[in-house]
């Protein structure tokens, strides 16, 4: 078997997580009758210090509902030029919200309190859409793996208060954050209006991210999902997944990290590299020296069974997660090694 590190979603769910989703008592959960599924959207909720979740089929599906609920045609939303909202997600702020893009340009993906006030619109003008919504993405993907200072969010909520804009948490890695920053669900929950959590990156759930927010906000997020064809039937099989993986899974983000910085380590002084973004989580991305492109190392990873992943013309990304162990970190080191 190959050493896929192209990302953490490809995890397969361990022998006692399936045993949890086989035993998971079930229901329809367009009916909300789905015990395993509202068990998980109540924790979730509770976790993050809000009144109530929705158990979504994707991060994008959450993250693309939380935009729609918060906006309404011609509103522009405010991002980093490198969110996963704006570059990953099928152009859906666009065409599903009817949405423009205020694309700033941060600190691998992590933006001030300074730059979202210059970039809020005057509202009386006619020519401008009105600036509504702010999305921080913690971790930050494009950033690799890059942590968010959460004063500097504070600082960006109260710059939201004071221009009538809401801010919304893209916490595809919020997990991985929390890992190395020390802070809880609710500290991170606290200055958001809504958050979406995956739990099929890190975490290693097969499926499904669960959205949070007010009691007002996921009424009309259970609407626009219905609207998406969101709604699941008896859920509960994979939201019982998502459970387990909050049990058993967060204390062991850890070895992710040591073995992304392992590969950092080892990469950093390779002739082909230019150099390796800093790692705080488990994202490594690569950036090779002139002359080398992605998809040609790719290729040359393949055939010495490795998967990654690019990231641009002359950038490779790698991720860790639990079914990467210390011998395929050591494997994939070797394999760089042997063609770089």
């Amino acid at each position: 078997m190959p050493i896929d590190l192209r990302s953490d979603t490809v995890t397969k769910p361990t022998a006692a997580m399936r045993a949890a989703m086989a035993a998971a008592p079930v229901g329809d959960d367009v009916f909300g009758e789905d015990p395993s599924v509202n068990a998980l959207e109540e924790r979730m909720a509770a976790l993050f210090g809000k009144e109530a979740g929705l158990f979504c089929a994707s991060g994008t599906m959450a993250n693309q509902i939380a935009i729609n609920a918060h906006t309404g045609p011609g509103d522009e939303v405010i991002c980093d030029e490198g969110a996963h909202i704006y570059r990953y997600e099928g152009g859906g702020t666009m065409a599903t919200s009817g949405c423009s893009v205020k694309l700033l340009h941060g600190d691998r993906g992590r933006f001030t309190a300074d730059q979202v006030a210059e970039a809020v619109n005057d509202p009386g003008n006619p020519h401008f859409p009105v600036s509504r919504l702010v999305v921080v993405e913690n971790t930050s993907n494009r950033g690799g793996g890059s942590i968010w200072d959460l004063q500097q969010v504070r600082g960006i909520r109260a710059a939201c208060d004071a221009h009538g804009l809401k801010l919304h948490l893209d916490g595809a890695r919020i997990y991985n954050a929390m890992a190395v920053d020390g802070n809880d669900a609710l500290a991170w929950g606290a200055p958001f209006h809504s958050a979406s959590i995956c739990l099929s990156k890190g975490l290693g759930a097969p499926v499904g991210s669960v959205l949070v927010g007010s009691n007002a906000f996921i009424m009309q997020a259970r609407r626009v999902r219905k609207r998406l064809g969101g709604g699941m039937r008896q859920a509960g099989i994979l939201a019982a997944a998502g459970s387990f993986a909050l049990d058993h899974h967060i204390s062991r983000l850890q070895d992710d990290h040591a073995r992304a910085k392992r590969l950092e380590s080892a990469l950093s002084g390779l002739p082909a590299v230019e150099q390796v973004l800093p790692v705080e989580t488990n994202i490594v991305v690569v950036v090779l020296r002139s002359g080398r492109t992605a998809k040609a190392m790719l290729h040359k990873l393949r055939d010495q069974a490795v998967l990654a992943s690019e990231f641009g013309p002359n950038m490779v990304r790698m991720v860790t997660h639990l079914d990467i162990d210390d011998a395929a970190t050591e494997q994939a080191i070797a394999a760089w090694r042997s063609i770089a």
